[in-house]
């Protein structure tokens, strides 16, 4: 059964998920060197929806910081986003439709950011700054705040949950 089920029909989500939680909590992996973006929105998400799925998916984000693996190109806090959003609406059956409901989050995701940034790539988002500097890093760490805080919101508002 997938996560998605599991917290519709049998209750296994909390009620009440705390938006600024999830965002100082996402910020704060990544301000304290412990993660960076994309493995800190996996995490946070893993961690205050009571997930059952195993650490092992944070490794599955590993790749994607500084826009995939250092490359400049999407950035990875829309890439763990859009992960995060997956260990709730993705598929794991060949042919499964649900795969349009998770492309359409997917999608949701990647345009909030598009609109507010008006770009995802890493390498312009960042162009004129120092990898690591504190420039760099304040701007990063508000991205992995922002994107957690809205992939909590369309989890919780496709599950007609409580945002607190």
């Amino acid at each position: 059964m997938q996560i998605y089920e599991l917290c519709k029909g049998e209750g296994t989500l909390k009620k009440e998920v705390n938006l600024d939680r999830i965002r100082t909590i996402a910020e704060n992996y990544y301000r304290n060197g412990d993660f960076y973006c994309s493995e800190a929105i996996v995490k946070t998400i893993k961690d205050e929806f009571e997930l059952p799925v195993s650490d092992e998916v944070i490794m599955m984000a590993s790749g994607f910081p500084v826009g995939m693996g250092g490359s400049g190109c999407t950035c990875g806090a829309v890439a763990g986003g859009i992960m995060a959003l997956g260990m709730f609406f993705g598929r794991t059956q060949a042919k499964d439709t649900k795969v349009a409901k998770t492309m359409a989050l997917s999608n949701e995701i990647h345009n909030i950011f598009k609109q507010r940034h008006k770009n995802l790539c890493c390498r312009i988002l960042t162009k004129g700054m120092t990898l690591g500097s504190s420039e760099h890093m304040n701007q990063c760490i508000s991205f992995t705040g922002e994107v957690a805080e809205e992939v909590a919101k369309i989890i919780m508002r496709e599950l007609n949950t409580q945002v607190k």
